[in-house]
């Protein structure tokens, strides 16, 4: 059995409200086993003995939009690869020190070039940003409603589905799941 990590967008959030003991019957029903959800903000704990994350993915999505009427974008990670996000370190020390917020941006596939350069004309004082394989890295000098950053800056210049967590959550979900 292998441990995943399902990152939802559109959970709890612009109305769409979710109780978590749904959201692990969905995935329940997939037959996917030991379902735990880690706060009530679409962060999903499984395991299957598929060794397809984008078989999985997309099973989930589908389960998803059949159960809850809309379109619920999937962002799944290993056990592995979730603990290498939470210790990567995209930004020095220094800037770390005067960030409000740092924040992981889970995208499907690592940025094409033109995405890339897109992404970085979001780049101003009070925002930092670094990809890394299929994530982004947002460091806020400030409060993230008053940042120029949302999610339709995101979608405008990268043009793929994104959701976004604080990496203090993904540090919390590494020490709770894996130890």
């Amino acid at each position: 059995m292998t441990r995943y990590f399902a990152f939802l967008r559109a959970i709890n959030v612009g109305g769409h409200l979710v109780t978590m003991d749904r959201l692990r019957g969905v995935f329940e029903s997939l037959g996917l086993s030991k379902v735990d959800t880690f706060i009530a903000s679409g962060n999903v704990i499984f395991e299957s003995t598929s060794k397809s994350a984008n078989s999985l993915q997309t099973k989930i999505e589908k389960k998803l939009h059949e159960e809850l009427g809309y379109e619920v974008s999937t962002f799944i990670r290993t056990e592995a690869e979730l603990r290498e996000i939470a210790n990567y370190e995209p930004f020095a020390k220094s800037e770390l020190a005067k960030a409000y917020s740092v924040n992981v941006i889970f995208v499907h596939q690592a940025l094409s070039q033109d995405a890339e350069r897109a992404l970085m004309t979001l780049r101003t004082e009070t925002d930092n940003l670094h990809s890394h394989g299929r994530e982004i890295y947002w460091l806020c000098r400030g409060k993230q409603s008053e940042s120029g950053i949302s999610n339709a800056a995101w979608k405008k210049a990268i043009r793929i589905p994104t959701t976004t967590r604080n990496v203090n959550t993904v540090k919390r979900l590494v020490t709770k799941y894996t130890g």
